[in-house]
């Protein structure tokens, strides 16, 4: 069709220029088009359409009244034991010595004559689909779709929510580690008020989990979770629930094509982030540039028509709903807390005490009271373990020689947390004071993380290591140093005794702290101390005595 049209305009060029004078050979020329061409267009011929090609003969040929014989046997069949593609080709190569054919030939031939054979019978009716109408502010689709994202150097699976509204077309996306009830919750939040608003009428939902515990016959009729029953009813979410499988995908199609859109053009190619908050945020913005486009023929952007639903929405609540979910673990013997099949460390004085903790979907808090004791991000698997290194301090100053196999440190290492800085360094104070105290020295320097930035501390290692300054107090002054961004020209004398000599290439000088104190008092402005009074005692002592010697 695309060159029968070319023809045609060319055709029509070449009589137009005729036209304007110009000569066969110049129509030649300019179109560069052969005098048979020229001479066609002139004489007020049209370009023929193109001959359909015949189709070549296919070795499969041969076998297609047997294929249709045995589709059309499986219309009586029952649904777990009609032919597949595979089996159907079994059965030509052993039945009928169909050796010259391949198992790609069968399975493209079966896909297409299949559903012609069930639409012939009247079985499988083709697809209809009735038109809809949404009126603004009225309604909304959720779904979640899996997308993989290279999260800290790892390639993992992550779940997107996303919440569309109808009419305009706007939709809101949160990515999470799960898709379970606090993800389908903290969803529905983030959606709510990005969105400014609720929907009216209804939303549509697959029968997810975390939602619906069981569906009830071929009725539109659930049984909710409680939670769900009761988030819904904080907000006034009217819930429609679409029917099971592939027919109810078809009654919330807007958000389906949405997600994958978004994942064709958000997530193509595949993003590198740090963390899942660093990957949100892109999320966001990516939201805001989506207003921009238009759907389909519409004459305006989705930004466009979601000012003009955005003040049809339904106000949000003023009271908050709690999406996480509580849990109170009993601290065990290593420090940590099992929280969905996972474990998570807590500082080593909590051990066998009970704490709560507040799980949410994307991250876990423990509390002890109202007093937040650890912070980590939720872990996704089974049986995974995420600790702190900083949970297990006090306990390796006691116990220094657990402290090189800890699991703790493998972690941190992993995380960055634990530098080669911090390797250069603890290597020096075990050569210097031996395995235990430079491991204790090691660790007191870990203790200065809890009140200093870890940059700054990190900073403070590499300025000791370079001085060969193997205490903690020199690293604590380093690191004071770094954050106050100090800078000296004429170094501090130390003490006497205690001057250092520089080690490795760089070399420098190191302040002790007691040292760097006495330079930062303010300057003594007061006279020097006489003691010219106390020459009147030893005068009038001296008289005294000789007035003795002379009686």
């Amino acid at each position: 069709m695309g060159n029968s049209q070319s023809k045609v305009e060319l055709y029509a060029a070449i009589r137009r220029d005729h036209r304007m004078g110009m000569s066969l050979r110049a129509l030649q020329r300019t179109h560069n088009v052969t005098w048979r061409t020229v001479r066609r267009a002139l004489d007020g011929q049209w370009p023929e359409p193109r001959k359909k090609q015949r189709r070549k003969e296919s070795r499969l040929d041969p076998y297609k009244p047997l294929i249709d014989g045995m589709l059309r046997a499986d219309l009586d069949a029952p649904p777990k034991q009609r032919h597949t593609a595979q089996r159907i080709y079994d059965r030509l190569v052993e039945g009928h010595e169909a050796d010259d054919i391949s198992y790609s030939m069968v399975r493209v031939y079966v896909k297409d004559c299949r559903k012609e054979i069930r639409r012939q019978a009247g079985v499988g009716p083709d697809a209809m689909f009735v038109p809809q109408t949404h009126l603004p502010g009225a309604e909304a689709e959720v779904d979640f779709g899996d997308v993989h994202v290279m999260l800290a150097g790892k390639m993992t699976k992550v779940y997107l929510f996303s919440m569309r509204l109808s009419y305009s077309g706007k939709a809101v996306h949160r990515v999470f580690a799960s898709c379970g009830q606090e993800a389908f919750f903290e969803g529905h939040v983030h959606a709510f008020r990005v969105l400014g608003g609720i929907p009216r009428g209804r939303i549509r939902y697959d029968n997810l989990r975390a939602a619906v515990e069981r569906v009830l016959g071929l009725s539109r009729a659930r049984v909710e979770n409680d939670r769900w029953t009761a988030f819904r009813s904080h907000w006034g979410v009217d819930a429609f629930y679409c029917r099971p499988g592939i027919e109810g995908a078809h009654e919330k199609g807007g958000v389906e094509g949405q997600i994958g859109y978004y994942r064709r053009n958000h997530f193509v190619p595949v993003p590198e982030v740090a963390s899942l908050t660093e990957l949100n945020a892109m999320v966001d913005q990516w939201d805001l540039d989506d207003e921009g486009r238009r759907l389909r023929s519409r004459t305006r952007t989705i930004g466009e028509y979601f000012a003009q639903e955005q003040p049809l929405l339904r106000p949000l609540p003023r009271e908050v709903f709690e999406t996480g979910r509580w849990f109170t673990p009993r601290v065990n013997r290593f420090a940590q807390v099992t929280v969905r099949c996972n474990s998570y460390s807590v500082p080593v004085r909590f051990i066998g005490r009970q704490l709560r903790v507040l799980l949410h979907a994307n991250d876990l808090v423990v509390y002890d009271g109202r007093t937040v004791v650890a912070h980590h991000e939720r872990l996704s698997g089974r049986g995974e373990s995420r600790l702190v290194l900083d949970h297990y301090l006090e306990a390796l100053l006691r116990k220094p020689g657990a402290f090189p196999g800890a699991t703790a440190l493998e972690q941190a290492k992993a995380a960055g947390k634990f530098t080669p800085v911090h390797e250069a360094w603890w290597a020096a104070a075990r050569a210097a004071h031996g395995e235990a105290a430079g491991t204790r020295a090691l660790i007191e320097v870990l203790l200065l993380g809890r009140h200093m930035e870890h940059e700054h501390v990190v900073a403070g290692l590499a300025a000791a290591h370079r001085a060969g300054a193997l205490t903690a107090d020199a690293v604590a002054l380093e690191a004071r140093k770094a954050a106050e961004g100090e800078t000296f020209t004429e170094p501090v004398k130390p003490a006497p005794g205690r001057a250092i000599q520089p080690q490795g290439e760089t070399g420098g000088t190191v302040t002790f702290m007691s040292d760097w104190k006495l330079s930062h008092l303010p300057p003594d402005n007061r006279p020097l101390p006489s003691v010219a009074h106390y020459d009147q005692l030893l005068k009038r002592h001296g008289r005294t005595a000789g007035e003795k010697e002379g009686s």
